[in-house]
């Protein structure tokens, strides 16, 4: 049992993932075969259940080294637990406003000593053939990222990124853009000072700085160069609709 995503993020290198939300374990599969390091499905936003989680994984198994790092809907014991026993390799908590809730989210994806986990692993243990391998390594190799989306949580950057256990400080551009009123001007300098801030606090800590989403690679090569580890390029709706559009543009061009 090995995480290489937590073993790319503790040697400095840069981690590309993607997002899904549609559900199908057909998504997942053709996701998983792209090349991206790993695929969070949302369970936030999506409308993606347990069931959805648990078969789309399944259908990654085996195709390439893709992970499946669910976004939870909450920070709340048993979604975190649900998805982890499912056999997901980490787990993306939302909205962390403090350091006691990046305590709580990492309490609730370890296991006791180090958190209050319960034990039931299912698919994760192979069905109970590797249970007792899985409860040995599950503390060290399990991937947690918590997500920063505020003003507030910016300003406690430092204490949040300080939690042992948190391998991830995650941004979520689209509503700390929002709460700042600059959600079409992301360049503004108060906004960049943000982003600044996250990457100084998980630098301090050696914490992996990530941007949640971004949909260009240009973009993603512009946090990458601000000094961002992980970013979430696209998902499977955006993947979707513009190579369904570039390729009916490029017909109607020929003609």
């Amino acid at each position: 049992m090995t995480n290489p995503l937590k073993e790319k993020l503790r040697c400095g290198e840069i981690s590309i993932g993607t997002w899904s939300s549609i559900g199908h374990p057909d998504v997942a599969e053709i996701l998983s075969q792209c090349g991206y390091d790993w695929i969070m499905f949302d369970m936030e936003h999506g409308p993606l259940s347990a069931s959805d989680l648990h078969r789309s994984m399944q259908a990654m198994d085996g195709k390439s080294g893709a992970l499946a790092i669910p976004r939870v809907a909450r920070n709340e014991s048993l979604l975190i637990a649900q998805a982890l026993d499912a056999g997901a390799a980490g787990i993306a908590v939302p909205l962390v406003q403090s350091r006691a809730e990046a305590e709580r989210a990492v309490s609730c994806a370890l296991y006791p000593p180090k958190g209050t986990r319960g034990i039931g692993p299912r698919r994760a243990t192979r069905y109970g053939r590797d249970f007792a391998d899985y409860l040995a390594k599950s503390n060290d190799h399990t991937f947690i990222a918590v997500m920063i989306e505020s003003p507030e949580a910016v300003a406690r950057a430092d204490e949040i990124a300080s939690v042992p256990g948190v391998d991830c400080v995650l941004v979520g551009t689209g509503d700390l853009s929002a709460s700042m009123g600059c959600f079409h001007e992301r360049s503004r300098a108060d906004f960049v000072g943000a982003l600044d801030k996250v990457v100084a606090a998980c630098r301090k800590h050696k914490v992996a700085p990530g941007i949640g989403y971004v949909g260009s690679a240009s973009k993603a090569k512009a946090f990458i160069d601000q000094g961002f580890q992980l970013i979430g390029l696209g998902e499977d709706v955006d993947h979707l609709s513009r190579g369904a559009e570039a390729i009916l543009a490029e017909l109607k061009g020929k003609l």
